[in-house]
């Protein structure tokens, strides 16, 4: 017995050092996660060696807690990998948030909170790569972790959006054709095991396609030229509100009230599934924080109660829901986006805390096994403007970690036949 408890002991502990480690969803007053590094919104940041991130938060306790951070180093399937803390990492982490400042002049109080990377304590990021930044309080407990991702210009990557070759989904679907261009100090043997690539879309980690292996080369070109495998649904549109202004309504809001806090009630959304696909320009799930009552909106931007209503005809199986999607939250689903079907009015309907400023959403629909239909109430249209990301990552013979050697990207405004 005590041979048996050893060896399952043994496996505990390699399968825990083989799981992928998992972004941990902040708790309830934790809000307004921002991670930015060189694009123009809040996502994941993908940055060039050497480059910068900055990621801001704001604590609705407003006690102004300490918070400490610890960054590591992950594999392309986001497996911790095998490089101790000073391969990768110059300088220290495991330091505290000195960044911080009160609210000012709001309803609800906050404290907010600031990290950039490097600093003068982390000095820099030495290797490129998959990386977990964590956030994590006095009791040495993780608050919250966001992912983000480091590359080396090494290789070239040149992609293209086209519409799908089976007739099925050629009005649905999106499909990314792209290479892999090595240069001439980076010699590539056997792809099929060395090289892994990663597409995402809108900056959403949610729904990737990962490790395609090339179809072909030619000489120092990888050659991806897929069609179902590399195909995304082409979704919808995202609807957007702004509460920059809370004075007044504005596009997309039916009324304002004030209780303790202000509460915005938005018109009622409809399902578009079956409606003809009509342009309308966004931010791709993105959201911008901004107020008109102040010259900060960090510290004083307001937070307000945004009423959500939804016409919904169609019935749902047992064990399905409703919710609302964004990069508010990091396209995550938890209580805060529910929708629950209210019978006096006839719709589904929510509410969820949200600093002012300008946001993008959706609807989707999260099915019994967990998975996420985004065209159930929004619609699939090969039309939709889309922003995909494609990373190539490369682990040399004996080498002991995943390089990201190249990241590129394509607009399905291009989408060609």
């Amino acid at each position: 017995m005590k041979t048996f408890f050893s060896f399952f002991l043994l496996f505990l502990l390699i399968w825990n050092s083989s799981a992928q480690t998992p972004e941990i969803l902040p708790p309830n007053y934790i809000q307004s996660v921002e991670f930015l590094g060189n694009a123009e919104f809040s996502g994941i940041p993908i940055i060039g060696l050497g480059q910068s991130i900055s990621l801001k938060f704001d604590d609705l306790i407003g006690d102004e807690a300490n918070y400490y951070y610890k960054i590591t180093h992950h594999n392309f399937d986001w497996t911790p990998s095998d490089l101790s803390k000073n391969e990768y990492l110059s300088g220290f982490d495991q330091m505290r948030i000195r960044n911080f400042k009160n609210s000012f002049n709001t309803l609800q109080i906050y404290t907010h909170y600031k990290l950039n990377i490097p600093n003068s304590d982390t000095r820099a990021l030495k290797v490129s790569g998959n990386y977990m930044l964590e956030i994590y309080d006095e009791q040495d407990e993780v608050v919250f972790s966001r992912r983000f991702i480091v590359y080396e210009t090494l290789a070239g990557i040149s992609a293209e959006v086209k519409r799908s070759r089976d007739l099925k989904h050629i009005n649905t679907r999106q499909v990314i054709n792209f290479s892999v261009i090595s240069g001439d100090n980076l010699n590539i043997k056997n792809p099929d095991q060395n090289i892994h690539t990663l597409i995402f879309k809108n900056d959403n980690l949610q729904n990737s396609i990962y490790d395609l292996n090339p179809q072909y080369r030619m000489g120092h070109e990888l050659i991806y030229r897929y069609d179902q495998e590399s195909s995304f649904n082409g979704g919808n549109e995202f609807l957007y509100f702004d509460t920059k202004d809370i004075r007044g309504t504005n596009v997309n809001i039916r009324r304002i009230e004030m209780g303790d806090i202000y509460e915005v009630y938005l018109y009622t959304d409809r399902v578009r599934a079956n409606e003809v696909y009509t342009y309308q320009p966004d931010i791709n799930g993105a959201f911008v924080i901004n107020t008109l009552q102040g010259r900060n909106p960090n510290i004083e931007g307001e937070y307000t109660w945004v009423h959500f209503s939804l016409k919904n005809d169609q019935p749902l199986m047992e064990g399905e829901e409703l919710h609302i999607y964004g990069g508010f939250n990091n396209f995550a689903l938890d209580e805060s986006t529910l929708l629950t079907y209210n019978s006096k009015s006839g719709l589904y309907e929510g509410k969820r805390l949200f600093k002012q400023g300008f946001y993008n959403y959706t609807y989707v629909l999260r099915q019994q096994d967990g998975s996420i239909d985004e065209g159930f109430i929004s619609g699939n249209f090969d039309k939709t403007e889309n922003q995909y990301t494609i990373l190539a990552y490369y682990r040399a013979p004996g080498a002991r970690y995943d390089r990201v050697i190249g990241a590129g990207s394509a607009n399905s405004k291009d989408i060609t036949n």
